[in-house]
């Protein structure tokens, strides 16, 4: 079992930045590699970007390239998404998950990842 615990969400303006975290626990956290999604009201949950179990492997969606960074701090089994300059369409509910990383690394697909946390909103204004 691994728990995930999000936090950081917030109101933020147009071309401001917000960090995300996301504390995961349980005896086997560092054999998962971890992912963020997010979802809004009627639509799918999707891909925002994933790290590996080391923090050496990340992956991006196109529309946050350049604007998000992932990175992991394994001493303190957090993982965190720096956000800048936000856009209004980067409003959503964010959601951290976790996979396991020898089978699952490089999947997008939300119906892959094996646990979630509760996810935290955020929310930006134009």
């Amino acid at each position: 079992q691994v728990q995930l615990v999000e936090s950081g969400g917030g109101l933020v303006q147009a071309g401001g930045s917000l960090r995300l975290s996301c504390a995961a626990s349980g005896r086997t956290s560092s054999s998962y590699a971890i992912g963020w999604f997010r979802q809004v009201p009627g639509k799918e949950r999707t891909f925002v970007a994933a790290i590996s179990t080391t923090g050496g492997l990340s992956s991006y969606d196109d529309s946050v390239k350049g604007r998000f960074t992932i990175s992991r701090d394994t001493a303190k089994n957090t993982v965190y998404l720096q956000m800048n300059s936000l856009k209004p369409e980067d409003t959503a509910v964010y959601y951290c998950a976790a996979v396991l990383f020898s089978t699952g690394w490089g999947s997008r697909s939300p119906n892959e990842y094996d646990y979630w946390g509760q996810g935290t909103q955020v929310t930006v204004s134009s």
